[in-house]
């Protein structure tokens, strides 16, 4: 018997809320027998439609963090928040893993500090997938720590290695720097110091990518700073959205170039298809005690759908479990280096 896996949602989080929200559970729940769904958000939005829907159960929260609210002060100041219980409702055992569309600050706060780190964790990192039309691209981390200190990026390799491995079917994943050059020597101060030491720490580290290998097919695992990594992947997502557009606005210019457009469409849906971000689903946030997922705040339904299939391939495949394990082995294998220079 399919073992069941319980996703808290935040019925309450993203743009297009809650509308988008109960279209895209709607349609996971119909296509992933597994799936169970605890819906959090004001009483008139869940209850109705838990009402309707097998396999789900409304959890009333009368409050709501808005996308503009700073996040520390809403997650102290609205505590039967959507985006707040989910996170106790994963904490408390009640559900296997959290999603939300919501505040990426808000998720990211409530996440910390509800469901905790995982022990050794310095820093959780924010992961996501790049959309690539060549192969599946993995970058780490995108936006939640601006500030890095070297050691930050070989705990953010190890996680997202896995996460490489186990949810995007990469085998043996090599993990590249993100840096302006390809050589040891290039780079800040600070990429310097992260090369030695991912170079020393790390079994798949392969040395430095730049930013145009990102979508070249030559990368596994891509590992930055937040800040860093947070612009490279708004710049990609942006210049693919303009590139779709202008190509549209070309291929409706006239009714030669229409007949033509007729002709490429399904060509080019695949690829539009390939590098939509709504394709892969959310971004976890890698190194917590229980799965979190984010969504992009304009998620759509299928991006909704998307995000709950990959929450469900991550509890069932452990993935928390073994990064935790990782991490110890890790640990363990720096105190034998220490001890043997002593």
């Amino acid at each position: 018997m399919e073992k069941t896996v319980v996703v808290a949602v935040d019925a309450m989080g993203g743009d297009n809320a809650p509308e988008a929200i109960l279209a895209g559970v709607a349609e996971a729940l119909a296509e992933i027998p597994a799936l169970h769904v605890k819906l959090c958000g004001l009483p008139e939005v869940v209850e109705p439609f838990a009402a309707e829907h097998e396999r789900c159960d409304a959890v009333a929260c009368s409050q709501v963090i808005a996308m503009d609210e700073h996040p520390a002060q809403a997650f102290k100041t609205k505590p039967d928040s959507s985006i707040v219980v989910g996170c106790k409702l994963v904490k408390d055992g009640e559900a296997d893993a959290f999603y939300s569309a919501g505040s990426t600050g808000a998720c990211f706060t409530a996440g910390t500090m509800v469901i905790r780190r995982l022990k050794g964790v310095a820093r959780p990192a924010l992961c996501t997938n790049v959309p690539c039309p060549t192969r599946p691209v993995v970058m780490c981390d995108v936006g939640a720590n601006a500030d890095c200190k070297p050691e930050y990026l070989v705990q953010f390799a190890t996680m997202a290695t896995l996460y490489a491995e186990l949810l995007m079917g990469v085998k043996n994943p090599k993990v590249q720097l993100l840096n302006i050059g390809e050589e040891e020597t290039k780079g800040s101060t600070f990429a310097q110091e992260a090369h030695a030491l991912l170079k020393q720490e790390v079994p798949n580290f392969a040395g430095n990518c730049e930013g145009r290998d990102i979508l070249a097919g030559t990368c596994d695992v891509v590992v930055t700073d937040g800040f860093t990594g947070n612009v490279a992947l708004k710049t990609i997502e942006g210049v693919g959205s303009m590139l779709f557009a202008e190509i549209k606005k070309l291929f409706m210019a006239s009714a030669k170039t229409k007949m033509a457009a007729a002709v490429l469409k399904p060509g080019f849906t695949e690829l539009k298809d390939s590098v939509d971000p709504d394709t892969f689903g959310a971004a976890p946030v890698l190194g917590l005690k229980g799965p979190v997922f984010i969504g992009h705040g304009s998620s759509s339904p299928r991006a909704v759908k998307s995000s709950l299939a990959l929450a469900v391939r991550s509890v069932e495949s452990d993935l928390t479990g073994k990064i935790a394990d990782a991490l110890v082995a890790a640990a363990e294998a720096d105190s034998s280096r220490e001890a043997d220079k002593a």
